[in-house]
């Protein structure tokens, strides 16, 4: 496995895939908070009554934001001549890494019987969301951000 992740296979490669998994991991989490932050100020003000309405704003947003901080710092060396390609494979990518959590939930829930709410935000939101960070994290970096592959 390691042949196909020569990055992996040396020091300074190693090195640069730490960097680029902290900074993942960092703009991660200013997804999470722009994310929140706008889904509960449209929920308490304009939107208060539409909340689905609220997320599936905030969610657009922080799409946008984070395929921006991205492209321009985790996947610099990485981003294509193709934004249009990039953004439209970074969109269906984060589809898909809203699928565990989907799963875990729907698999605790109904499967295994746990249907308490700590049960189904600890499926969903704790072992969900670590596997489709996972799951985005590989797909951004091997399927939307394919430009240079000198890992700078």
């Amino acid at each position: 496995m390691l042949e196909k992740l020569p990055y992996l296979s040396s020091r300074p490669g190693l090195a640069a895939w730490l960097e680029e998994v902290a900074k993942f991991c960092i703009v991660g989490g200013m997804n999470y908070v722009v994310d929140v932050g706008i889904f509960n100020a449209l929920r308490s003000t304009v939107l208060a009554t539409r909340p689905v309405t609220a997320k599936i704003i905030s969610v657009g947003i922080a799409t946008l934001f984070s395929w921006v901080i991205n492209r321009n710092w985790t996947f610099k060396g990485r981003a294509t001549d193709t934004p249009v390609r990039e953004i439209f494979g970074f969109v269906v990518v984060n589809g898909l890494g809203a699928l565990p959590a989907f799963v875990c939930l729907w698999i605790s829930h109904h499967i295994l019987g746990f249907d308490s709410l700590l049960a189904d935000n600890i499926s969903g939101n704790v072992i969900g969301l670590i596997i489709g960070t996972i799951v985005r994290y590989l797909c951004y970096r091997y399927f939307v951000f394919t430009g240079g592959k000198d890992g700078s």
